[in-house]
């Protein structure tokens, strides 16, 4: 037989039939969509109630406290304890996910370049504010990793940018 002849048949080359494919009965179909809808929502629900990132705990409001005054103590201008607590919570966020990672650390280093990108970026004198901000951070949130990252921003560049 030719291959015309079995697609007259009902012959489909390379195709599978499924439950849930193309040519499912649309009975199976709709309860497949409610079925993942129903799961979808429930996902979200769940995510909604367990994230807690940012939230205003005692904890996190006395770390704001000690960041702010810390950072006027230095001379340096610190944000409102509002906006430390949203950032920083009460674990320090992203800046206390191992600062003295090689990764952390490259990403830390892009910040203190020129601002171009590709082949235009260039590493800049940093400005000694940013990185004393950053270290008063450490020291507040995750000070385990103080010793090591103080030795890092001691080893960079500064110098005063900003009046």
């Amino acid at each position: 037989m030719s291959h015309s002849s079995h697609a007259k048949k009902g012959h489909t080359r390379g195709r599978q039939g499924t439950a849930t494919g193309a040519g499912a009965p649309k009975s199976t179909r709709y309860t497949m969509y409610v079925v993942l809808g129903v799961a979808f929502v429930a996902l979200i629900v769940v995510g909604l109630l367990f994230y807690r990132s940012g939230e205003a705990t005692e904890e996190a409001n006395a770390k704001a406290d000690q960041l702010t005054t810390e950072l006027t103590a230095a001379g340096l201008q610190a944000p409102s304890n509002e906006v430390i607590v949203q950032v920083l919570g009460n674990d320090g966020g992203a800046v206390c996910a191992n600062p003295n990672a090689a990764l952390n650390r490259a990403a830390s280093g892009a910040l203190l370049a020129n601002g171009a990108a590709g082949p235009g970026i260039r590493p800049v004198i940093a400005d000694s504010r940013v990185v004393q901000a950053t270290v008063t951070v450490i020291k507040v949130y995750c000070p385990g990793y103080l010793e090591e990252f103080q030795e890092y921003a001691d080893s960079l560049k500064t110098a005063d940018h900003t009046e």
